[in-house]
């Protein structure tokens, strides 16, 4: 399935608009780094809650270190399997956000 130029502008305007923020990530772990919020921000739940018990007994702060650096492609990680989602590449029921896109792209090629 190709998508035309129309529909790839309106699904990075998506992405751009309900995609992760990797400062948002990076505030969350600097300011919330003990409750592992910037993991569960990003979606990784069971990781999220792994690295709290960790950091309860002293040895998650390691881990923590290491997100420094994993931040950027857990948020880019994110952002593509909203993309995904968007494109098609997931089976999922519309959401009113998908309606409202199929509208606008419809209203648009009336306009032609």
């Amino acid at each position: 399935m190709t998508l035309s130029t129309d529909e790839r502008i309106l699904i990075e305007q998506r992405v751009q608009n309900d995609g992760k923020s990797l400062a948002v990530a990076y505030i969350l772990l600097f300011f919330l780094w003990f409750f592992s919020a910037h993991r569960f921000y990003l979606g990784r739940t069971s990781s999220a809650v792994l690295q709290f018990l960790l950091n309860i007994i002293v040895i998650g702060w390691v881990w923590v270190l290491i997100d420094i650096f994993l931040l950027p492609s857990m948020t880019r990680a994110e952002n593509d399997t909203l993309r995904r989602s968007l494109e098609g590449g997931v089976g999922t029921a519309p959401s009113v956000d998908d309606v409202e896109i199929e509208a606008e792209l419809a209203a648009r090629k009336a306009s032609r």
